[in-house]
């Protein structure tokens, strides 16, 4: 491994901004993370799986997985996008099927609040906060330096 983690805080200006980012990351992941998003209703989590499913070779029109739970996606990798808004234990949670996808790609996971205690310790944490309408603060936690 010897890969150093960083805990990185960038800014964004637009919801382009916010993909871009997401982007870079893209060119850094292995195939297999957990990337735990956390921000509000609105923060831009889902600009940023748009811009890290590009990232990987992926230009299906990326969405919020809200009433499916989950959309998977294949690109260089198979990304795994999941909302977990309506997810408030164990219970639901491995009733989702969540397990299984674990170790077959880049498991995207919006919402991530709402089952931290539940998420392996061994992931990628991001965090946009909204600053403004068009200006977001994106925390990236666990991951290579962009």
């Amino acid at each position: 491994m010897g890969e150093k983690q960083f805990l990185q805080k960038l800014y964004s200006k637009s919801e382009r901004q916010t993909e871009e980012i997401a982007e870079r990351l893209a060119k850094t992941l292995k195939g297999t993370e957990i990337i735990a998003m956390f921000g509000g209703l609105g923060a831009g989590k889902t600009a940023f799986t748009r811009g890290l499913a590009r990232g990987l070779g992926i230009d299906d029109g990326v969405s919020s997985p809200t009433f499916a739970l989950v959309h998977e996606y294949e690109g260089k990798f198979m990304v795994y996008h999941f909302d977990m808004y309506r997810i408030g234990s164990y219970d639901d949670l491995y009733s989702t099927g969540f397990y299984d996808y674990q170790d077959q790609g880049v498991m995207v996971i919006e919402w991530s609040e709402n089952i931290e205690p539940f998420l392996p310790e061994k992931r990628i944490n991001i965090k946009i906060e909204r600053i403004s309408d068009s200006e977001r603060e994106i925390t990236i936690e666990g991951a290579e330096k962009l």
